[in-house]
This record gives structure tokens, sequence and C-alpha cells, in this order.
């Protein structure tokens, strides 16, 4: 199980300890430290569309006008940071976040 974020998330850090408790391998990755590469973000955009991009943040309202309006590949590559997360996989399953749902298909 890989869980893509970033150190500073405490959700994403929540899920880690979470996933960790209930006997699960967990491998982390930080996506400032390690980039995902070009074929990653593509079948992640693929998965979950414009929802990988966290909009509510200060870093999405920093954008210029052109990078908002890119592509999602883009706006992540220019700022990992904007990646809506945690993102969690799971053998060829992708969850998006740590809310209820995510916490009651994986710790269940």
């Amino acid at each position: 199980m890989i869980v893509y974020g970033l150190n500073t998330c405490t959700d994403c850090k929540n899920a880690r300890k979470a996933l960790e408790a209930a006997g699960k391998n967990v491998e982390f990755r930080d996506v400032r430290d390690q980039p995902l590469s070009e074929a990653e973000l593509a079948g992640l955009v693929a998965e979950f569309g414009d929802r990988l991009v966290d909009r509510t943040t200060n870093d999405w309202r920093g954008l210029t006008d052109w990078l908002k309006h890119s592509e999602v590949e883009a706006q992540i590559e220019a700022k990992p940071k904007l990646m809506a997360r945690p993102i969690i996989q799971d053998g060829d399953v992708y969850y998006l976040g740590w809310d209820q749902t995510v916490q009651d298909a994986l710790l269940s």
C-alpha cells in the first residue's frame, strides 16, 4: 500500500498512523521530495480528474491566471502541494482523501 502526500499534511499523518495500526504495510511518498512521474500523474488524473487539485488553498489562489486555467498535470507539476491528499493506492484501487468512506474501505 502506498500513501502519496506531504510529510506536513495532517490527513496524511492520520491515514498513515491508522493504516499502520491496522497492520497494513504502508509505504509513504512525499510528492515534494519524490515528484510523481508523468505516467503516475497521468494515471491519477485519469482516476480522479479535476478532484486531484485542491482549489481551496492559498497555494492555488496564488497561481497565475494562466496556470489556474491550465491542465491539472501542469498545476501539480508547478506546485505539488496543490495535490488533494492523501492518495492511497491499495493494489489496483486508488482512494482520495481520508474521510469516513475511505477509512471504512481500508480499515474494515
